[in-house]
């Protein structure tokens, strides 16, 4: 798998969601890396992991992790994971192959109706994309461009650089694993035992791609947990609040535990 590596000490992995790739933790990773290396891969058929037919699913997509982290002698890092990789990091925590995780808006706590909802939103962005591709520069360049084409995954996207913007959005459009991924969005569901480790669920009150509602519902399914209200962010809060994910991922680490 595709990756970026950087610092020393103890591991923290983090997993993106579907459409997106390693960059969308750029905010958070220097800050990390000076405590700890940090880890970030790419999804298969997202970013620079070329898609191998996995199914999409978050079973299918922990078993490469999985894989990845054997390939790495990783064996028990902090996970930290954002939407569809926050449901891989949870269950990779079910597997027995995380310290802690720090889960941001993730799969697994949507009804019905909300995941027909996440599968029509990033299906529509990703269709509405493909559909001004050719503007997308100067759309992008500009704020109000910024606020329309973004607004749907970040709670202030009026701030973000253009030109991750322009990239995120090609990645967005190129990506081969989006199709497979899509279909199986919502469907899963966190399997019981609940992982006897320490989790944190943090959510964007302004997440428009699995609504902050679903919340609640994680607070009664995880209630050993510890959970989180991201005020104004949206669903991917690391460019929204890169200081309050920065402590949530370093807080994650039982206290004197080692690393591994």
């Amino acid at each position: 798998m595709h990756h970026h590596r950087q610092g020393s000490g103890s591991p923290i992995v983090l997993i993106h969601g579907i459409g997106s790739r390693w960059q969308v933790w750029k905010p958070v990773l220097d800050a990390l890396a000076e405590r700890h290396e940090v880890i970030a891969p790419d999804l298969p058929g997202f970013g620079g992991t070329r898609w191998d037919g996995v199914p999409g699913s978050v079973p299918h997509l922990a078993d490469r992790v999985e894989a990845f982290l054997d390939s790495a002698a990783i064996t028990h890092p902090v996970l930290g994971g954002s939407s569809l990789g926050g449901g891989v990091a949870l269950e990779l925590a079910r597997r027995g192959r995380a310290r802690s995780v720090v889960a941001f808006s993730p799969v697994g706590f949507a009804g019905p109706a909300g995941a027909v909802w996440s599968r029509a939103v990033v299906g529509s962005a990703r269709t509405g994309g493909a559909a001004v591709k050719p503007l997308l520069p100067r759309l992008l360049a500009t704020r109000a461009g910024r606020v329309a084409l973004c607004g749907v995954f970040f709670g202030h996207p009026g701030a973000l650089p253009p030109a991750e913007c322009l990239a995120d959005a090609h990645a967005l459009l190129a990506a081969p694993g989006f199709p497979a991924a899509r279909r199986h969005l919502g469907r899963w569901r966190l399997p019981t035992p609940v992982p006897d480790v320490p989790i944190t669920i943090a959510w964007g009150t302004r997440d428009l791609v699995l609504p902050y509602v679903q919340a609640a519902r994680a607070r009664t399914l995880l209630p050993g947990a510890r959970h989180v209200r991201l005020p104004g962010c949206g669903h991917l809060p690391f460019a929204d609040d890169p200081q309050t994910c920065i402590r949530l991922l370093l807080e994650a680490r039982p206290a004197g535990a080692a690393g591994s």
